[in-house]
């Protein structure tokens, strides 16, 4: 019995020597073919290694080049209030589902209008903060008679966070719900106005299914069909037309989600915009999947100034007594033809001032 336990124990041995022999040999030329791999290519690995570095610079960089919330100088500090103008406000803040605090201003008509008023929500490009918009809200308040909801993004102004593609969703989804948390606004007429950067995310909402039931009308102004196609008019770098989408970190694709929205649509495009190629109004236009949608360009407009055009105000109080005409059902305010004098437009034309 000792002798043949001493052969079961040999073998058992011989066996685990045998294995640790095989993987030192496995071992060996696996280190062989590393080394060997490294000498003759090594300089491969390298490039590759510095492609990969590359491209994560340039993915995570990409937010510096899309958001200026600290242009003008103390934007993030200092955000003129509606006051100035002589507007009527309040100063509100909410909390995003993700747990973001967002600054706005609710500028609301006199108490006896206030209810029966459309409610603009304003969304802004992507540079400074709300108060650089009060201009304009002057002209929207007087000449439209309407509410004015400024959103001030994640990011800019005195909201908190830092601004993202998806944060900026989840902005312009929070300030349609607070709206609807009043009781004080007419919740059948709230439109959604978006420029530039601020077109994208009101495209982006309006496309929603859960959102779009809750939109009177939509306005973009001199937006863009997605952020690579503006990347290829900005560089004009042949490599960019190579540059895959999952490489770029924001891409606001209105080009695609235009094609679902439903809701009643104005294209306000100035037509001397320098940065913007008013062709991409023109594209989202026709695109657009709305059966009620015009295009209202502005020969002299620019990128940031269309606004200040004559017949601009004009221009959307048509477009608004249209929608009003066409859908009653989406309105309950009384159509007057006095006040405001509707032109013979057949819907999805294009008119030039």
């Amino acid at each position: 019995m000792g002798s043949c336990g001493y052969l079961k124990i040999s073998c058992v041995l011989g066996i685990i020597v045998r294995i640790a022999l095989k993987l030192w040999a496995y071992s060996g030329i696996v280190l062989v073919i590393c080394f060997l791999l490294y000498y003759f290519y090594g300089g491969y690995f390298a490039f590759g290694l510095l492609v990969f570095a590359l491209i994560g610079i340039f993915y995570h960089a990409q937010d510096n080049f899309l958001y200026y919330p600290d242009l003008p100088t103390h934007s993030r500090v200092y955000v003129p209030v509606p006051t100035i103008y002589g507007l009527p406000y309040e100063n509100v803040n909410i909390v995003t589902p993700d747990g973001i605090t967002l600054h706005m201003f609710f500028i609301h008509q006199p108490k006896d209008k206030q209810h029966k008023s459309p409610t603009i929500v304003f969304l802004h490009g992507n540079a400074g903060n709300i108060g650089h918009r009060l201009q304009n809200c002057v002209g929207f308040y007087h000449n439209l008679s309407c509410n004015i909801l400024l959103v001030e993004y994640r990011g800019f102004g005195l909201s908190q966070g830092s601004p993202s593609e998806e944060g900026l969703y989840i902005d312009a989804k929070a300030s349609i719900d607070y709206l609807y948390g009043r009781n004080d606004i007419n919740h059948s007429e709230i439109i959604v106005f978006g420029r530039s950067l601020g077109g994208a995310v009101a495209v982006d909402l309006a496309s929603r299914v859960d959102y779009a039931d809750k939109l009177w009308c939509l306005i973009v102004e001199n937006t863009f069909t997605s952020i690579p196609d503006m990347a290829r008019v900005l560089l004009s770098w042949r490599f960019i037309n190579y540059i895959p989408l999952f490489l770029y970190k924001n891409k606001f694709s209105s080009f695609y989600k235009v094609m679902h929205i439903r809701t009643p649509t104005l294209f306000i495009s100035g037509m001397s915009d320098a940065l913007v190629p008013p062709a991409m109004m023109s594209e989202l236009h026709s695109r657009c999947g709305s059966a009620i949608k015009q295009l209202l360009q502005f020969s002299t407009g620019t990128h940031n100034e269309t606004w200040t055009v004559p017949g601009y105000y004009h221009g959307i109080a048509i477009f608004l007594q249209h929608c009003r005409i066409q859908n009653p059902e989406k309105s309950n305010k009384r159509v007057d033809d006095e006040k405001i004098r509707v032109e013979s437009v057949k819907w999805g034309t294009v008119v030039n001032i």
